[in-house]
């Protein structure tokens, strides 16, 4: 996993048992790779980014016994206010830790083992408010909508062994009872465009919701520039109970390409097909198709993307998404995301005309954050405001011109 970060990043300490060839530097996940100079680093699941956004960074620990272990993680304090009949003001906190720790297997394999927890539970069933957000449930019983449902304690438990098979061509295997299919970009908050951002995006189930899948095996070929891969993983999204490890199953499937033609872009095409992902609507299935290209450049990182889920059976739903974030100089940084999505989930009411019908409805947020390094600690303060469109139809349970703002604190691990 990559943390976004707006300087180049640091040279790992060396590791006892393992030479530093070639063959070994891309057999290990988030170093720079090859000849290239860096084409690519490795994101969340087995996700590519760009190689100029630089390995994962955090509280390096060494062993004699050849582990090297990396703990990362953040703790973002936050406060929203958001208007409109359906708009609510809130005070919430996420948070995510990590340990990430690997070894040389020798002959250039590596194994990683990589363990990724979040206290997101405790802000409640319910989760945050983000209007025009919409998935999965707080109560087994009715969809989450216009608010952002908190992630499961357990967000990672998988292992990744990469074996180099000669003529700069290397395979991995990865998997575990929580993982990341190979479906869609980086998770959004491992990805340098979305740093700052404090709400998810509402876009998050057409491209990336996947990266907490309980069940996963992946199967991958990668060279330099490139890499192709496969999963079996479980369809359904996680529940409404948070704190547990639900029943892995492979029932759902999916393919990406990924192709990074220099370090500073990487573009992943993906589809999967998902076993009844969404709890309350039995019987139907998923086709989901992503296709995205990041920038990174210095402190400057961009993404832009476009997703089509197709239910199975039922219609087919489309979203557009760019993001990007530009850390100038040491203490600042400008973030901004820009969302439109046609969703037939925002009015639940069977009896309401208008219910199950799509609309298209955007969403553009930009903000700022002063960023002070503390060692190998990060704080960063700011804020964000964001503007909403939609069709006049959803006047009288938006309002007409919804808007918010967020200020929020965050304290992160690795910078």
């Amino acid at each position: 996993m990559t943390m976004p970060v707006g300087e180049p990043a640091a040279t790992p300490p060396p590791m006892p048992d393992m030479a530093m060839d070639q063959h070994d530097m891309a057999a290990m996940p988030g170093m720079t790779m090859g000849s290239t100079g860096g084409a690519f680093a490795i994101g969340s699941g087995t996700a590519r980014l760009p190689g100029a956004e630089g390995m994962m960074r955090g509280l390096t620990l060494t062993h004699d016994g050849g582990w090297m272990v990396m703990l990362h993680g953040y703790a973002w304090a936050n406060y929203t206010d958001q208007s409109g009949p359906r708009g609510a003001s809130e005070a919430f906190v996420t948070s995510m830790g990590m340990v990430e720790a690997s070894r040389g297997l020798g002959g250039g394999a590596r194994l990683t083992l990589r363990t990724m927890l979040s206290l997101d539970p405790a802000m409640g069933a319910r989760g945050y408010p983000s209007l025009f957000a919409t998935g999965e449930t707080a109560d087994g019983i009715t969809s989450l909508i216009d608010r952002q449902h908190p992630h499961d304690l357990f967000m990672e438990l998988s292992a990744r062994v990469d074996v180099p098979l000669g003529g700069g061509l290397s395979g991995f295997l990865y998997g575990g009872p929580v993982a990341e299919p190979a479906l869609g970009p980086s998770a959004f908050m491992h990805r340098a465009s979305a740093q700052y951002l404090p709400l998810a995006p509402i876009t998050h189930h057409w491209f990336d919701s996947t990266h907490i899948s309980y069940g996963v095996a992946t199967a991958g070929l990668y060279g330099d520039r490139w890499q192709i891969e496969g999963s079996a993983f479980r369809g359904r999204e996680p529940d409404q109970h948070r704190w547990d490890i639900e029943t892995p199953a492979l029932d759902s499937w999916s393919v990406r390409a990924t192709w990074n033609p220099s370090p500073n872009w990487s573009a992943q095409v993906s589809h999967g097909r998902l076993h009844e992902p969404e709890a309350l609507e039995p019987g139907i299935d998923e086709a989901r198709t992503t296709a995205s290209v990041q920038y990174a450049s210095g402190g400057f990182s961009a993404l832009a993307g476009f997703a089509v889920k197709n239910r199975v059976p039922g219609r087919s739903l489309t979203a557009w998404i760019g993001e990007a974030n530009w850390n100038i100089g040491r203490h600042h940084s400008l973030f901004g995301r820009v969302e439109n999505v046609a969703n037939d989930e925002l009015l639940p009411d069977s009896a309401d005309p208008r219910h199950d019908r799509p609309y298209r409805v955007s969403r553009a947020e930009l903000g700022y954050a002063y960023r002070v390094p503390l060692g190998p600690i990060e704080a960063a303060i700011g804020g964000s405001g964001f503007v909403t469109a939609k069709p006049a139809a959803l006047d009288s349970a938006y309002g007409r011109r919804p808007a918010g703002w967020t200020g929020f604190v965050k304290l992160s691990l690795g910078r």
